[in-house]
């Protein structure tokens, strides 16, 4: 395999989040309409478990890029729980005004935050109390912008809420981790693929995958194989790819546990897209005592392998992600952070060499924090987080004043990352 040369990343900021308090995810977005994105620190509650409990937020803190505090909305607790399962927060603009709000589960209650300033604008009251696994913002009624929430409870129900946060359809079954909304049909409403199941826009089932076990644990949206028309790539027990009306195309089973993939044109040499995906190959986690261990793979678009990582360290909770325009003219690279075995956060290409390494563990969130052209690689811990990027900047010179639009990709925050391309 082509040797490739690593390439070192420009720490261009650092932040102290400390006061935000421990067990935040970051949520990225421009909060004031500066035209620069903020960060935005959001902690649960004390009953956070990875699995089974309910999620709430306990406090949300929000930073600008030169670390100021902007606002904070509740008070830290040093009990909070922690990541292993979504937090029940996203930004978005829900009511098509151009600013941004917080959308959050708080207390038991469903809360629309004003972006700018932490201030409450509205609270709702939750279809059910465990209506917050996660919060999905959707499109249901072809309006001008997405409005619409999706709530949904761990790993069996969803609940609908249309503008004005009243129940409009719910659904029963199996609808994974983190459903992916997406207009499949072009009527200018968003379908739902909850899990194995695509709903129509009001709650209908159209379809279902056949034959598959477990549940979906990321969702991909995209025209794959070149037809000009999207299918949806599901990693879950195995890796699956259907066309929009439900046709199964091809099926990848040479994974253990699909616990994640990412669609991308990661080989410019290759036909249309490439599926990268994270093998769990060991869990820690199944009462055996085993050392955990994972694996990148990258199928082409007919769903064949291409290639398996043959990994020596142990890790086994690996995140991966496209990362699109690290530098002006970059392909797509395989960002993998969380490995464990002493493998730092990088930017992979589709030969599987590490083109970038981040010399800092943690989380990772990315985007164009400022429409620079490029993306920009954000990594926190604890107390810190540190600002990376493909060439020098100075961040207090980034400030331009005409606001940001949210990327779809940031308003569907999750830890088990879907999207589209």
């Amino acid at each position: 395999m082509t040797l490739v040369t690593m390439k070192e990343p420009f720490l261009i900021g650092k932040i102290d989040i400390a006061s935000a308090g421990p067990h935040c995810k970051m949520l990225l977005g421009d909060l004031n309409g500066d035209g620069r994105m903020e960060v935005l620190l959001v902690q649960p509650d004390n009953r956070q478990d990875v699995r089974y409990i309910p999620h709430q937020v306990q406090c949300l803190t929000a930073f600008d890029l030169e670390g100021n505090l902007l606002w904070q909305t509740g008070k830290p607790d040093p009990g909070a729980g922690r990541q292993g399962s979504d937090y029940p927060a996203q930004i978005a603009d829900i009511d098509g005004d151009g600013k941004l709000e917080v959308l959050c589960v708080m207390d038991s209650r469903l809360l629309i935050i004003n972006g700018h300033d932490g201030t409450i604008r509205s609270s709702h009251e939750l279809p059910h109390p465990h209506a917050h696994d996660c919060i999905i913002v959707a499109n249901l009624t072809g309006g001008t912008h997405a409005g619409e929430i999706i709530l949904k409870d761990r790993y069996h129900r969803l609940w609908a809420l249309d503008r004005h946060m009243n129940l409009i359809w719910t659904y029963e079954g199996n609808p994974g981790h983190f459903p992916w909304v997406y207009d499949l049909d072009g009527d200018g409403c968003d379908e739902v693929m909850a899990g194995y199941d695509l709903l129509d826009h009001d709650g209908m089932l159209l379809w279902s995958c056949r034959d598959l076990e477990d549940h979906a644990d990321c969702i991909w949206v995209g025209d794959v194989n070149g037809d000009g028309e999207p299918e949806l790539v599901i990693g879950g027990s195995v890796t699956v790819m259907y066309d929009k009306q439900g046709k199964e195309l091809w099926r990848y089973e040479g994974s253990v546990e699909s616990q994640h993939i990412a669609l991308g044109r990661f080989r410019n040499d290759l036909p249309g897209l490439q599926i990268a995906g994270l093998d769990r190959l060991v869990r820690e986690d199944d009462g055996k005592g085993l050392v955990g261990k994972d694996a990148l793979f990258l199928l082409g678009s007919d769903g064949q392998e291409l290639w398996k990582e043959d990994r020596k360290t142990p890790g086994w909770l690996t995140i991966i992600e496209p990362l699109r325009g690290w530098t002006e003219d970059a392909p797509d690279y395989i960002l993998a952070f969380r490995r464990g075995g002493g493998l730092f956060p990088a930017l992979y290409e589709g030969n599987m060499n590490p083109i970038v390494e981040f010399p800092t563990e943690g989380y990772v969130v990315h985007a164009d924090l400022w429409n620079s052209g490029t993306e920009q690689v954000i990594i926190y811990n604890e107390g810190t987080a540190d600002i990376y990027s493909s060439k020098p900047a100075i961040l207090s010179e980034c400030v331009t004043g005409a606001p940001l639009p949210q990327p779809k990709r940031l308003s569907s925050s999750t830890l088990y990352p879907g999207g589209e391309i």
